[in-house]
């Protein structure tokens, strides 16, 4: 956790600024997972690893330790070094799939 009193805000002025902005990122995270839970389920059974990785960065909000953002950004991030030979897909997953995932997991697949 950071030490008290790094932030330059007082606590309740630091809550006045910007609680209503995350209330509403809260919201609609909660509105993300109604409609996961809506839709249809996987075709394997499986959950998807995006999901997985995302339903472990919550425990990591509510876990009570500071550091949050940076361990959640750890969580999501590939941490390979060596080059892939072909990219899945254009853009990102952003979370680094499994190995099992288009081969691509562990050689810098999840970026």
């Amino acid at each position: 956790m950071a030490p008290a009193g790094t932030c330059p805000l007082a606590h309740t002025r630091t809550i006045d600024r910007y609680f209503l902005e995350h209330r509403a990122k809260v919201i609609d995270i909660a509105a993300f997972l109604d409609r996961i839970d809506r839709s249809q389920p996987p075709d394997n059974g499986r959950e998807d690893f995006r999901l997985v990785a995302f339903r472990r960065t919550l425990e990591i909000l509510t876990d009570g330790r500071g550091d949050r953002a940076k361990r959640v950004l750890e969580m999501l991030s590939d941490h390979s070094v060596e080059p892939i030979e072909r990219a899945p897909m254009q853009g990102a997953f952003g979370a680094v799939p499994p190995p099992s995932h288009t081969g691509a997991a562990g050689k810098g697949g999840g970026r």
